[in-house]
C-alpha cells in the first residue's frame, strides 16, 4: 500500500508546477521516508518469522496435538497483537487524490466481487428456471393422465349396473332355453340328414347279395347309434366307451371309425366311443 501511495505521490509530483520546488522536496522526502519505514517493517516481520520456526519443533502424539496446537497458535495471536499494540498507527494523510485513488481501488474490487455474486445468481436463476420448466412439463402431462383417467372412470362408472340375482338368474335362464332350442334343432337336422343319406339296410337284398342268414337282434340306424354314443359320452364321461352289439350294423361302425366320429378302445376291440370334440 505505502509503494502505491508513494507511486501515486510520484505521479502527482510530475504535473506539479515547475517553479513549485518547495512542494517537489516535500513530496520526495515522504516517498523516502514511507519506503524506509516499509523496509524496517518487512525486517521486524522476518525476524519475528525466525523466532517462531525455531519454537516448538518437538514431536506431537496424537493425545496432545489438538491442545499443543491450539497453545501455538494462541501464542503466535499473542505475539502479533503485542507487535500491533508496539505500532503507532500511521495516519494517512487527507490529501484528495490518495483518497480518490484508495476509493477507486475500493470500487473495482467492490464491483468485482458483485459481478462474481451477480454471475452466481445468474447461474443459479438459469439451473431453477430449467427446473421449474421441467416440473411444469411433468405436472402437465400428470393432469393429462388425470383427465384421461377421470374419462375413463365416468364412462365405466356409467356402463356399470346395478347388480341383481334376480337378472342374472333371468337371463342364464333365457340362454339355458336357447341351446336347448338349438340343440333339439340341430339333432332334427342331424337325424333327418342321416335317415336319408343312410337308412337302414334291405334285408331282403342283402340275403340275396351276401347270402348270409339273418341277424339275431333287429338293426338300428345311424341316427340312433350316435345317440347312444352322446348320450353315454356326457353321462358318463369317465367311461365313454360302449359295447358292439349285435344292432350296430357293421358298415356303420366302420364308417365312423373311418371318418374319426368314433374311437375303438385300446384293449378292447369290442368297445368304441365318441370323439369328444367339444374337449
Amino acid at each position: 500500500m505505502a509503494k502505491k501511495i508513494a507511486k501515486h505521490m510520484s505521479v502527482n509530483q510530475q504535473d506539479l508546477d515547475p517553479d513549485s520546488t518547495t512542494d517537489v522536496e516535500n513530496v520526495t522526502d515522504l516517498e523516502e521516508e514511507l519506503i524506509k519505514e516499509c523496509e524496517g517493517m518487512w525486517k521486524e516481520m522476518e525476524e519475528c518469522q525466525n523466532k517462531l520456526s525455531l519454537v516448538g519443533t518437538e514431536t506431537l502424539t496424537e493425545s496432545n496435538a489438538q491442545p499443543s496446537l491450539l497453545i501455538m497458535q494462541a501464542k503466535c495471536l499473542t505475539a502479533e497483537l503485542n507487535q500491533w499494540q508496539k505500532e503507532t498507527p500511521e495516519i494517512i494523510p487527507l490529501n484528495e487524490d490518495i483518497l480518490v485513488t484508495l476509493g477507486r481501488e475500493e470500487f473495482q474490487k467492490l464491483t468485482h466481487d458483485l459481478k462474481m455474486v451477480l454471475s452466481t445468481i445468474q447461474s443459479k436463476n438459469e439451473k431453477l428456471k430449467k427446473d421449474l420448466e421441467r416440473e411444469q412439463q411433468w405436472l402437465d402431462e400428470q393432469k393429462q393422465i388425470m383427465e384421461s383417467l377421470n374419462i375413463v372412470h365416468n364412462e365405466l362408472k356409467n356402463q356399470v349396473e346395478p347388480f341383481s340375482e334376480a337378472r342374472i338368474f333371468n337371463g342364464l335362464k333365457t340362454k339355458m332355453l336357447s341351446i336347448k332350442e338349438y340343440k333339439e334343432k340341430l339333432l332334427i337336422t342331424l337325424g333327418e340328414f342321416l335317415e336319408d343319406h343312410f337308412p337302414l339296410p334291405d334285408e331282403n337284398a342283402t340275403k340275396k347279395k351276401k347270402n348270409i342268414k339273418e341277424p339275431r337282434a333287429q338293426l338300428i340306424t345311424l341316427h340312433e347309434i350316435l345317440e347312444i354314443l352322446i348320450n353315454r359320452l356326457f353321462d358318463v364321461p369317465h367311461d365313454p366307451y360302449v359295447k358292439i352289439i349285435d344292432s350296430f350294423w357293421p358298415p356303420y361302425i366302420e364308417l365312423l371309425l373311418r371318418n374319426g366320429i368314433a374311437l375303438r378302445h385300446p384293449e378292447d376291440p369290442t368297445r368304441i366311443r365318441l370323439e369328444a370334440f367339444h374337449q
